[in-house]
């Protein structure tokens, strides 16, 4: 039976648990209301946690000033792409980090997490550069270029793969199964929690990219969601109104999939932090 001290514990930490869970909800909670508020209320000073005359009319502007629709399917294009690539490439070069050696193996994973701290305005001029002499400005296979790869989802299926017992690998090479097999059907049935946890990050990351795609793209067809909202500001003005609907729409996808795999998640985190 938990002791009094164990509970008054326990209550405390509820309690600091559910205040910064409220404090990061507030920036969403502001958008919403304000996404709701006739444009005359926005301004008004006086503090008001629910709109006096909630409206939809921001959100049926939006809709009806840009193709709304249009940007949506160039995110989910470009954010499928990426999610798939980081999937393969990162439970694929994990695997090899994981649970092979080789000269050099320690130096080169060295270097793949150092290039995770290089902040990607550091090298864009150049990367755009290397687009530009492709011929890849305005297309998706420009947009998503920098999106392929995720020095950080290398590392987060290296943490996930080292977990699986090696003797489950060398059964199945007893049993004269191939490298490339066994990383498809021994390893990642079992990095699924990991591999749902890095989809979403790297979905999240492609869906809220806005430099990139900015520079690299004048065919307003070719906008995502994030150079969608950026036409409600101006340079005297923003629009809150349009531009926090416009948020929300941006907002609402990527949430339902954390719902839905928000498991997933927290189990892939977990697990990959459980051998190092």
């Amino acid at each position: 039976m938990a002791t009094a001290r164990e509970l008054l514990r326990s209550l405390a930490l509820h309690g600091i648990l559910l205040a910064a869970a409220g404090l990061m909800l507030l920036p969403f909670v502001w958008m919403l209301t304000t996404s709701l508020t006739p444009s005359a209320e926005i301004l008004n000073p006086s503090l008001r946690v629910w709109p006096a005359n909630p409206t939809l009319a921001h959100y049926a502007d939006v809709v009806q000033a840009a193709p709304w629709l249009r940007y949506l399917w160039n995110t989910v294009v470009v954010s499928t792409a990426s999610a798939l690539s980081i999937l393969f490439t990162s439970s694929l070069a994990g695997f090899i980090f994981a649970k092979y050696r080789f000269p050099g193996r320690d130096l080169l994973f060295i270097i793949v997490l150092v290039t995770a701290m290089i902040p990607f305005e550091s090298y864009m001029v150049p990367f755009y550069l290397q687009i530009k002499a492709l011929g890849w400005i305005n297309t998706y296979q420009g947009i998503a270029a920098p999106l392929l790869i995720m020095s950080f989802g290398i590392f987060f299926m290296r943490q996930s793969i080292m977990t699986i017992p090696d003797e489950l690998l060398d059964a199945a090479r007893i049993d004269g199964a191939t490298e490339f097999f066994i990383y498809r059907r021994v390893v990642l049935p079992l990095s699924k929690p990991a591999l749902g946890a890095l989809a979403i990050l790297s979905v999240t990351n492609s869906w809220a990219f806005f430099i990139w795609p900015m520079i690299v793209t004048s065919d307003r067809r070719l906008f995502t969601m994030e150079l969608g909202l950026a036409m409600f500001q101006r340079a005297f003005t923003v629009d809150y109104g349009r531009i926090t609907a416009g948020s929300v729409l941006t907002v609402v996808p990527v949430l339902i999939a954390f719902l839905i795999l928000r498991r997933s998640i927290i189990r892939g985190v977990t697990l990959s932090g459980m051998k190092g």
